[in-house]
């Protein structure tokens, strides 16, 4: 799952036995695409079906002649979003997009992928490294050193680093604030997680049409962690189990993108999570990955500029709605603020083509979206982690995602990565930008619960001005072979490596 901001390696497991066994669900195989209108049935007969997203205008009587539109050109309407005019439809006809983008009304019309679409099914299960159970014990008499602490907070170095240990103390945030977690699913079994999970406010997005069915919102497998990790280090409660989330008494909820064949986040699927959250009054939503299957969508591609325009009506529409959304940066090292970047991984769904693109036209979604909190990852040492994305300007804060090659703290383990939940009632270390991105949604909550009628604009603010800025480092040859690494931009108050800082979680509550 190229998409997802974190190194996909497992390296720590905690067993079983050190919390509750939890149980997983597993959701029904999506439907396939409807039949298609017997008009185009002979040039359809043999041609596979696409996803695609059409964008109108929002009045009833564009859209609804657009509906007609599509279904002349051999298109069937999943679902539309009429309050945002984006329309997601199933094709098979071949020249579907260009026939649809001639329609009066329609503003911009794509597929969403470059595959077509498949029948669903689930990823193999791997296993993973469980740590063993005098590790275990040398972790939890750490961590009892510490009056209050969670049995493994002796391995929560990032919760030292942000001033969140101290801030729960305080205030742990309120449970009237709820936190997104748009991704691969949340295990809300998990001990660590049930006390704080919403499951009014949870669903499952795949296929761009909201199915809030029991379990619905739960990874496929115990592989599809991603979420799960996510979900801990935003919330995972103080209750004298595992680990402590940074606002440990907030809600999370989870809105399932993941395709279940592929694991990728499709356009449709992330439109229906945002326009979800915002219906659901959800203050805050994760967003620990990017919209596949283009790294960095184009605005003058006419499927790629669909994307862009559909899934930011999306985020808008929440914005507009009291919805903030955090977004990680990327993992790929990429200067975000510079004239040009190789990106040789898109698509992903298919055979990716080497092309130069000029990241100030070409977005990752959806962390390029005006309004959207972008951050990047920091290691122990409060350095950017050198997998990180950056860039003057675009980056708006930093927060502890992990470096376990450069950056290695004095914890139990001496791990430089960040433990949280796993599915199953487990624990496990990762890095990457997806780990950064949790820790700033956590913060953004603590001030939401401190500040509750702030707008999103007001809470962004707030995150920026109270961060601790490093400011540029001198050198940045992290291997040492006297080759800067990355170039930092800008000064002691706003660069390309932190934005505005590292956020910090115990001024958010003072």
């Amino acid at each position: 799952m190229a998409h997802l901001r974190s190194r996909r390696r497992l390296a720590l497991a905690v067993p079983v036995a050190l919390s509750l066994t939890a149980s997983l669900g597993f959701l029904p195989a999506v439907a396939s695409a409807a039949e298609r209108p017997a008009s185009t049935a002979e040039q359809a007969t043999d041609a596979p079906a696409l996803a695609y997203v059409v964008n109108t205008k929002v009045d009833r009587r564009t859209i609804a002649s657009v509906e007609k539109a599509i279904a002349k050109a051999g298109g069937t309407v999943v679902v539309t979003h009429d309050r945002i005019g984006v329309i997601v439809v199933h094709s098979a006809n071949p020249d579907f997009g260009t026939e649809i983008r001639k329609v009066r009304g329609v503003q911009s019309a794509g597929a969403t992928r470059t595959a077509p679409l498949t029948p669903a099914g689930t990823t193999d299960v791997g296993s993973a490294d469980y740590v063993s159970a005098a590790q275990a014990e040398r972790i939890e008499a750490a961590s009892a050193k510490t009056p209050g602490s969670e049995p493994l907070e002796a391995d929560q170095w990032d919760l030292r680093a942000i001033g969140a240990d101290k801030a729960a103390k305080i205030n742990p945030g309120s449970s009237k604030v709820t936190v997104a977690v748009i991704d691969t699913g949340v295990d809300d079994t998990h001990p660590d997680l049930a006390p704080n999970f919403s499951a009014s406010q949870s669903a499952n997005c795949v296929g761009g049409v909201a199915d809030t069915s029991e379990g619905a919102w739960r990874p496929y497998t115990d592989e599809d962690y991603h979420g799960t990790h996510v979900a801990g280090e935003i919330a995972a409660a103080r209750n004298g189990i595992g680990v402590a989330g940074v606002a440990p008494g907030v809600k999370v909820a989870s809105i399932k993108v993941s395709d279940p064949d592929n694991g990728l986040f499709y356009p449709e699927n992330v439109v229906c999570a945002f326009v979800f959250a915002a219906d659901h009054g959800v203050e805050i939503t994760n967003n620990s990955y990017y919209v596949d299957p283009w790294l960095y969508n184009c605005k003058d591609d006419p499927d790629q500029k669909a994307i862009l325009d559909a899934v930011n009506r999306a985020q808008l529409y929440a914005q507009r709605k009291g919805t903030l959304h955090v977004a990680s940066a990327g993992n790929s090292n990429h200067d975000l603020a510079s004239d040009a970047i190789d990106d040789a991984s898109s698509p992903n769904d298919t055979t990716p083509v080497e092309r130069t693109i000029d990241p100030s036209e070409c977005l990752d979604l959806p962390t390029q979206l005006p309004g959207v909190v972008t951050v990047s990852a920091t290691g122990v040492q409060n350095l950017k982690s050198y997998y990180s994305t950056y860039g003057h300007r675009v980056v708006d804060v930093a927060a502890p995602g992990g470096d376990r090659r450069y950056q290695l703290p004095d914890t139990p383990s001496k791990d430089g990565r960040i433990l949280s939940t796993m599915p199953n009632g487990q624990y496990a270390f990762l890095q990457g930008t997806s780990m950064a991105s949790p820790h700033a949604a956590g913060v953004a909550a603590l001030l939401k619960s401190k500040h509750p009628w702030a707008p999103p604009a007001v809470i962004q603010a707030l995150l920026k001005a109270q961060a601790d800025n490093p400011g540029c480092p001198d050198s940045y040859d992290q291997d040492g072979d006297g080759t800067q690494d990355a170039t930092c931009e800008g000064g002691q108050r706003v660069n390309g490596f932190y934005g505005y800082g590292i956020v910090n979680a115990l001024r958010a509550v003072k």
